[in-house]
């Protein structure tokens, strides 16, 4: 009985995001008050134990979310900066390694942070099972009454682009669930799994299916998302040696719709027109090598969210 009721109520989601529009708001000023300002905008107010879910960044790597950007809005909710371990070595896959480089970047000095997977992992339910049976997270994620899905918009090697999508999906799975999706559905260890990245379409949606088990864990109202579309560089945030950004800042964009908040990011980088020093024909490029406006239709496809929206632009 639980399981049609849920059912019906996810079709019922998702017929109301394919009628209508998901209003996405848009500053094109980025400063740590307008973060503050676009949050206010969407009219959901983050109480109770808020996580703040962003990427504090592979060291050597200088394009991530920087503390004194976030920090008035993280101060504003009394959040605590989450994270969770990568799947692929470097300096965040062990946990004592992780924490040095939270310091290094600046984080734990000016944040309550928490490693979710530092002692455990858990499994929550997915509602699209094409590939997955279930979405692996850190077991802390448990811990939290709210999310503040706040994503580095960016191009990213495997995915194309990272978004609030892959910060949802990649970013809150433990080292264990990383590794689950980017083999889609295959195996949760993090040195088999990249034996199994040859069904690309497959991996973008196991992320969408992955976001959409966050999604739904924390409930409409009790979840939103930002994407800050700055350092807009080929390469994630999980580079150690991104490349420099060849497309100047466009600003920062919010929803209460994943989906949408995604699809006007790339809109934006899709439309733009190039101009000496302004040029996003590389980033273009790497999204379309990866296939990587798949993401988007299929999580529109599962009742995630629409890929229709209304940009309402703040001054």
């Amino acid at each position: 009985m639980m399981k049609k009721a849920f059912m019906i109520v996810a079709a019922a989601l998702f017929a109301t995001a394919g009628m209508a529009q998901s209003r996405v708001f848009m500053i094109r000023d980025i400063s740590p008050e307008n973060l503050v300002k676009i949050y206010h905008a969407l009219g959901v107010k983050a109480d109770g134990r808020v996580a703040v879910k962003i990427s504090t960044g592979e060291g050597g790597n200088k394009h991530y979310l920087k503390p004194e950007l976030i920090g008035q809005l993280v101060d504003e909710v009394n959040g605590t900066i989450v994270e969770c371990c990568t799947a692929y070595g470097g300096t965040r896959q062990d946990p004592k390694k992780h924490w040095q480089t939270i310091e290094e970047h600046g984080f734990a000095q000016r944040f309550a942070v928490d490693l979710m997977d530092e002692f455990g992992e858990i499994r929550i339910p997915v509602q699209d099972r094409k590939h997955l049976k279930y979405d692996i997270v850190g077991e802390h994620l448990a811990n939290y009454d709210f999310m503040i899905n706040l994503a580095h918009f960016k191009g990213h090697a495997m995915g194309g682009f990272g978004g609030v999508l892959k910060n949802a999906s990649i970013g809150v799975a433990s080292t264990g669930g990383k590794a689950y999706i980017h083999s889609v559905g295959v195996t949760d260890d993090p040195v088999e799994c990249w034996k199994h990245t040859n069904d690309q379409d497959g991996f973008l949606e196991s992320m969408a299916a992955a976001a959409q088990a966050v999604h739904n864990y924390f409930r409409p109202g009790r979840i939103i998302y930002i994407d800050v579309m700055n350092n807009l560089s080929v390469d994630c945030d999980c580079d150690g040696s991104p490349d420099e950004p060849q497309l100047k800042d466009m600003g920062i964009l919010a929803s209460n719709d994943p989906v949408a908040l995604d699809k006007a990011c790339t809109d934006l980088v899709f439309n733009h027109k190039a101009t000496e020093g302004d040029d996003e024909k590389p980033l273009i490029e790497r999204i379309n090598r990866q296939h990587g406006l798949h993401i988007l239709e299929y999580a529109e496809s599962i009742g995630l969210g629409s890929t229709k929206y209304k940009l309402i632009e703040l001054k």
